[in-house]
């Protein structure tokens, strides 16, 4: 009987000595490379080296090795074909039964500070990939592993003659899923390089964090999953770790997103955002944290009712005794103190999140994504505010201290979904009208809801996300008593609302930058 044999050559070297052992112990030939073929004679194993197998030594660096007839004759030749089987008799080329390899670092590689282009390139594997393709092509024949983490099961599997086609099919798909990964990092690797943001074709790279009990809703099946890069998590949900509480679910993902994308707005103030159903609800700045929060509850104490809560500072004893008071799903904080700890342990399902850099901008280059049945938008990442050409365009000029409420309240409206309008005073939104059809509505909206918590409109300041197409906003606004209004400007109609203000005394800056959010 023809004697079975194994390649491997790995970069992570994780179990391959105790992989390699058993594979021997079952009567296999192990065949082995470079820092492999070291790894395994030092623990006492007897690897033939590859060009023992292929009669050609390595050359190039290394570089030329398993790019050979004799080795990938053995992986891709038919063994259910006799005119292949006889092909390899006739050449003198073996069989390879299982491949273990994984391929060179080049995620690690390009992760590490200053590394150049050529570092990068030098880190791209070609061998490993062409030979992990040719077993996965030909998997009836051939048991390819790419994952450490699979060794134990094929061990047991070849020692149980149960590698069924099943099992052969699932590990065929992990190489190329592994490989449609690694390409896509070289290839957005290379884009960065050249400056491409949009390519003609588009791929992405993620690995999964979590498995969600279901998706958006409970009849829907659903997953998070986390960008591949640690610079591009960093500050992002992906690299938060969980203190306490039950798991995330998909809508708490998406709505922490959302919290974390306004909370980034604020880093140079203790700032708190509190979120619902991936709108705003509550957003102020305070001397402190707990001042912070006691005044973003005050936005609306009904709808901060079981939401999110986003902290820029540690949360304390103060703050946490006050948060306590009320169901919230999370609180996410760049830290919490021990005593905080202590209080939130009360509510055993609160999710509590710490995040380093909270306040650190997203990394450079950081996209939105839509998925459309058919389709994928992507666009920017909206991390501007105003344009160059911020005006007023009233006969009331507005105070250095309004200026600086219309910045907060137009920071607010921006991660508020249109039609929006954020009334402010204080440095705490007072009143969101979001996601309303027509304008008017979300202006009625903001104003209502200031009422309603108690928060007087009047002498506050109004932002909308985008122009008004009539002047109704403007008379509901001086109605309610606001003295100032934010907003981009470049409606056909501009002049009835700069008209209205100026015979109702508000003053109004046209910023030039609309932000609508869908």
């Amino acid at each position: 009987m023809e004697k079975r044999r194994a390649l491997i050559s790995v970069s992570d070297k994780t179990g391959v000595v105790e992989f390699a052992s058993k594979l021997a112990d079952l009567g296999f030939e192990i065949i082995s490379t470079g820092g492999t073929e070291k790894a395994l004679k030092k623990a006492g194993l007897k690897p033939v080296n590859i060009s023992d197998i292929t009669g050609f030594p390595e050359c190039l660096d290394g570089r030329v090795k398993t790019l050979h007839p004799a080795v990938h004759a053995g992986l891709l030749a038919r063994r259910d074909i006799p005119e292949h089987m006889e092909t390899l008799e006739k050449l003198g080329i073996g069989k390879i039964d299982v491949v273990a390899v994984n391929l060179y670092p080049f995620k690690a590689t390009v992760e590490k500070p200053g590394v150049t282009l050529e570092e990068a390139i030098e880190n791209i594997d070609i061998g490993g990939p062409t030979m992990i393709r040719s077993a996965a092509k030909n998997y009836p024949g051939v048991l390819v592993v790419v994952d450490p983490a699979d060794y134990d099961e094929v061990i047991e599997r070849i020692r149980n003659d149960t590698a069924d086609n099943d099992f052969r099919f699932m590990l065929s798909y992990k190489v190329f899923r592994h490989t449609s990964v690694y390409d896509t990092m070289i290839a957005n690797y290379m884009q960065k390089k050249l400056g491409i943001e949009f390519p003609d074709q588009i791929t992405f790279a993620y690995e999964k964090k979590q498995d969600m009990r279901y998706g958006e809703n409970p009849h829907q099946k659903g997953a998070w999953y986390s960008e591949i890069f640690a610079k591009d998590v960093a500050g992002t949900l992906s690299s938060a770790r969980q203190l306490q509480g039950k798991e995330l679910s998909y809508n708490n993902v998406n709505d922490c997103g959302g919290a974390l994308d306004l909370l980034k707005e604020f880093p140079k103030k203790p700032a708190v955002v509190a979120v619902k159903h991936a709108n705003p609800c509550g957003v102020a700045l305070g001397k402190t944290i707990a001042e912070a929060y006691r005044k973003a509850y005050a936005c609306d104490p009904v709808s901060i009712f079981g939401g999110i809560v986003a902290c820029n500072r540690e949360v304390d004893a103060e703050t946490a005794s006050e948060m306590v008071k009320i169901f919230l799903e999370i609180i996410i904080a760049p830290k919490f103190s021990e005593e905080a700890k202590q209080i939130l342990s009360a509510k055993k399902n609160l999710r509590l999140l710490e995040l380093d850099d909270i306040a650190k901008p997203y990394a450079e280059g950081t996209r939105d994504m839509k998925k459309v049945a058919g389709g994928l938008l992507v666009q920017d990442k909206d991390t501007s505010l105003y344009s160059d050409e911020v005006k007023t365009v009233t006969e009331a000029q507005p105070t250095k201290a309004q200026l600086a409420q219309m910045e907060f309240a137009y920071k607010v409206v921006k991660h508020t979904k249109s039609n929006a309008i954020v009334l402010a005073k204080n440095f705490m939104a007072i009143g969101i009208g979001a996601g309303q059809t027509n304008r008017i509505w979300a202006a009625q909206q903001a104003i209502d809801h200031a009422k309603k918590a108690g928060n007087r409109p009047r002498g506050a300041v109004l932002a909308s996300d985008a122009f008004f197409p009539f002047d109704d906003c403007v008379a509901a606004a001086a109605k309610a008593g606001i003295k100032a209004i934010v907003q981009p400007g470049g409606s056909i109609r501009d002049e009835d609302s700069i008209k209205l203000c100026n015979e109702k005394g508000v003053s109004m800056i046209f910023v030039g930058q609309r932000h609508f959010k869908h």
